[in-house]
């Protein structure tokens, strides 16, 4: 019989915890929305010098409290669900035990306190409470372009990482360590401030050869800014028409339906 009453008492608190199909539960979302907004702008108020002189104590004593229940709240999340280990590992998962470990961080690391706004990510959960199921989709249709793209990514970065290296190392041969080219790493460092359009100023070249080179750099920096953007977006519209990586034998056409068994263009049959 207890054993009963314990499991019956686990799956009542489930369904309000992990789900909002219940009053109950919706309530239990919408509370936690606020507490998560409130401990932010705790954490985002200690930090204005004039706020945490006068209400720093009162301030923090909030937010442990706070802290305080949220770990609580992780360690109910754990106890109740059926399956612990595919919680613990899921992505709401991870995002709720990042929201509790700068709290306990701040008990021997002074100022770790401050990463309590990791909290605001658990702000997803905000998706869940109004239904905006079709917004998650999108996310994950994004995600997994990003992860389909991610070899032809690299191997831009890579380029990327190799151009601003020889930059890098021509602006330290070309210009003079009182411009601020002290070696071939600061050196390197301003090639990717000026490739990415960034431009802080904080080295700039005086030969005319510098500032030409300097000049190639910015506008070849607006180029290549597109270049990820495109292969993004190519495969986020291939996704969103449903079509898939199969290449037509006899015409060499791609992008077909997942579901299609013969080529749009010439009518043979696709190969799996």
């Amino acid at each position: 019989m207890e054993g009963n009453a314990a499991g019956s008492l686990r799956e009542r608190v489930y369904r309000v915890i992990f789900l909002s199909d219940t009053p109950a539960g919706r309530r239990f979302d919408v509370v936690l929305l606020y507490a998560i907004l409130l401990s932010v702008v705790l954490v985002l108020m200690e930090s204005v010098a004039s706020v945490g002189v006068r209400w720093g104590t009162h301030l923090r004593l909030l937010e442990g409290l706070l802290g305080g229940l949220f770990l609580l709240e992780y360690v109910v999340r754990v106890w109740c669900t059926p399956q612990p280990r595919r919680y613990i590992a899921s992505f709401f998962g991870v995002i709720d035990l990042l929201a509790v470990l700068p709290s306990l961080l701040g008990l021997v690391v002074p100022g770790a306190a401050s990463l309590t706004v990791v909290r605001v990510l658990r702000i997803t959960r905000v998706f869940r409470i109004l239904n905006l199921l079709d917004y998650v989709r999108e996310a994950r249709l994004l995600l997994l372009a990003l992860l389909a793209s991610r070899h032809r990514i690299i191997v831009f970065m890579l380029a990327v990482l190799a151009l601003v290296t020889v930059f890098g190392a021509v602006m330290y041969v070309v210009e003079t360590p009182e411009a601020g080219f002290t070696s071939i790493p600061r050196s390197i460092y301003w090639a990717i401030v000026t490739l990415t359009t960034v431009g802080y100023g904080d080295i700039a070249p005086k030969t005319d050869l510098g500032q030409a080179i300097a000049s190639a750099i910015m506008i070849l920096g607006y180029a290549i800014i597109a270049i990820p953007t495109g292969i993004v977006s190519v495969e986020v519209a291939r996704r969103s028409k449903g079509s898939d990586d199969r290449v037509c034998d006899r015409c060499g056409h791609a992008e077909h339906r997942s579901d299609a068994r013969f080529c749009h263009q010439c009518g043979d049959r696709l190969g799996h």
